[in-house]
């Protein structure tokens, strides 16, 4: 089977913004400023009855629990502004999310103290992991929330991870379950030949040199 990371290969790139150079620091290496919003997924973009829709909570936690989507909105909620960075070459600037901090949604979790990754599940049939201090960041939110409208169903709606710190595969879109784990296991991309970690200021793309990407190329599927 070819690749899964062979798949981000295979378009231009946008024409890119002039960047001040009060801004030039903002932009990881090898990436190019959009004004768009790029849209990049795996499968087929889910469709959700509300009443049944859930976030289920499990793994290293005392109790499993869920959460209806009014449960997540009675929490704490914050707003952010950060800048999202895609695997697949193109950065966006100073995007506007609003949701539940993760860690004000941990104040509510009965998460066991052995607990050091965690793994984001999502439609459909998406994973991906991140250690758990990393989602302790102010700006890591479970957002429902883009530029103050609800998030559309194409980017992620309902509910989408926001991690911006790291390659934007790892904010997982239509998030439906967080599992506490006690060791690190690899997600979807991750088991295809991405990096583990996934920070795009040290260009943590892909797990080998083996996935390099050329420099006029990315995967440019859609944009708003």
């Amino acid at each position: 089977m070819q690749n899964k990371a062979d798949r981000l290969k295979g378009a231009r790139i946008p024409q890119t913004p002039e960047l001040g150079q009060d801004m030039q620091h903002r932009l990881p290496p090898g990436q190019t400023l959009t004004e768009s919003f790029p849209i990049l997924h795996e499968g087929s973009v889910p469709e959700y009855d509300m009443n049944l829709w859930n976030l289920r909570i499990f793994g290293e936690v005392e109790e499993e629990q869920f959460f209806t989507f009014e449960d997540l909105q009675k929490l704490p909620v914050t707003r952010t502004v950060s800048d999202i960075h895609c695997v697949t070459r193109w950065s966006k600037f100073d995007t506007a999310w609003e949701g539940v901090k993760f860690s004000d949604l941990l104040k509510v979790l009965k998460v066991k103290s052995e607990a050091k990754y965690v793994m984001i599940h999502a439609d459909p049939d998406y994973e991906t992991n991140v250690a758990l201090k990393d989602l302790m960041d102010e700006d890591v939110l479970l957002a429902w929330n883009y530029d103050d409208q609800p998030i559309t169903a194409k980017h992620g709606g309902p509910l989408r991870m926001i991690v911006p710190k790291f390659y934007f595969w790892k904010s997982a879109k239509w998030i439906r379950g967080i599992e506490f784990m006690k060791e690190d296991r690899r997600g979807f991309w991750e088991n295809h030949g991405f990096h583990n970690v996934a920070d795009p200021f040290q260009e943590q793309r892909f797990s080998s040199d083996e996935y390099e990407m050329p420099e006029d190329e990315w995967k440019y599927c859609e944009a708003d």
